[in-house]
């Protein structure tokens, strides 16, 4: 299937076609005609699935000659963190500015000062907020959702579990009745059943499972060694193997800055990102990161970074340290090895480790292989 065979407009079609998507994914190839035929939709799809775009193709299709006035927002788009906020608004405008009159689109999260984002909300078209920041503009009057046209709980199950349950009700109870609800979750717990028994209406429902071998792209390898060597192997295998874009996991924030001085301190240039950081500065890192001109190697981060973002053809993902739940270990790891491009995970595993690495195999289902120290370091 192509995505012209999903009837999209032809400015998304040359849009698509400009940025290199090839084909859809299962989640867009069975989501976009109904969600264009206005109908409600509940995907069950994993990140790095194409979730993102299989709402937003056909939610732009549907708006394009739609325009918000007086705070009434066309499209909600709902979700968990501040970092998929942005990306998901930067998504919509890429694929919007193809249109002929592109749609205005506002990314609103806390941490930030909500003085500036009430002052551009009069001509907003499509708002992508987390609940607590939305409640807040809702409450301030800055923005007006009663007579929204689309709903979209983009990652419902990490809104649910980070505890904005309450903030969702209320936010729900301010939609119109009748609407467009697009709900997407990696999990279908009993909450999220719930939601979707509550505000969707005879619900086409998809449930795309990423089967192991999607995986199967990415090398996985670990290294045996002391908690004191870490830091030399960690640099020796980024000059040994020209790492030019390598993600680098550590388990505190403590730790992600320690590993990112010493990289600096030795000629490789890194960034560090974590939840203690201005949300402005991570935002900024992250940029650099992901820019291909940039001489920005490496990325430190804590699990902050391992679910909800997109980092295209990621190359390299080292644990410095190993994550605490065999699931957050597969959210790690599946930052690379995107749409079919190879990937490679490094773990480095010390002696109080190791039956941790055991426990992750096990859980996981999944090979890592183990070896010793390279040559180098005897």
């Amino acid at each position: 299937m192509t995505f012209q065979d999903l009837k999209l407009s032809s400015a998304l079609l040359s849009q698509l076609e400009k940025n290199q998507f090839a084909s859809p994914t299962p989640i867009q190839e069975q989501a976009i005609t109904p969600i264009l035929e206005g109908k409600d939709v509940m995907g069950i799809a994993k990140t790095g699935s194409g979730k993102t775009l299989a709402y937003v193709l056909p939610l732009l299709d549907r708006l394009q000659n739609k325009r918000s006035e007086n705070r009434e927002i066309q499209a909600l788009v709902m979700v968990p963190t501040r970092e998929l906020a942005v990306q998901v608004s930067e998504t919509i405008i890429l694929f919007s500015k193809a249109l002929k009159n592109p749609l205005i689109t506002m990314a609103v999260y806390g941490g930030v000062s909500i003085n500036p984002q009430m002052m551009k909300m009069n001509t907003v078209d499509i708002l992508v907020a987390t609940p607590g920041r939305l409640l807040e503009l809702i409450e301030k009057n800055a923005v007006k959702i009663a007579k929204t046209k689309i709903l979209v709980l983009d990652e419902a199950d990490k809104m649910l579990s980070a505890g904005f349950q309450a903030e969702m009700d209320l936010i729900f109870n301010r939609l119109p009745t009748q609407k467009q609800t697009l709900l997407f979750s990696a999990t279908l717990c009993n909450q999220v059943t719930e939601i979707k028994e509550n505000l969707l209406q005879n619900p086409v429902v998809i449930d795309v499972q990423v089967p192991e071998e999607d995986l199967s792209n990415i090398k996985q390898l670990g290294y045996r060694v002391t908690e004191e060597k870490k830091g030399v192997l960690l640099r020796h295998l980024i000059e040994k193997h020209e790492m030019q874009q390598v993600l680098i996991f550590c388990s505190s924030t403590y730790q992600v800055e320690h590993v990112n001085d010493k990289l600096n301190t030795n000629g490789i240039t890194s960034k560090a990102i974590h939840g203690k950081k201005a949300q402005g500065t991570r935002q900024s890192h992250l940029n650099e990161f992901k820019d291909a001109d940039s001489e920005v190697r490496c990325l430190v981060t804590t699990d902050l970074l391992s679910r909800g973002i997109d980092i295209e053809f990621l190359p390299y993902v080292i644990n410095y340290e190993l994550p605490r739940s065999p699931k957050d270990y597969i959210h790690r790891i599946g930052r690379t090895g995107r749409a079919e491009n190879p990937g490679t995970v490094i773990s480095l595993v010390t002696p109080d480790e190791a039956h941790h690495m055991r426990v992750i195999q096990k859980k996981t289902k999944m090979k890592v292989w183990m070896e010793d120290l390279p040559e180098w370091n005897s």
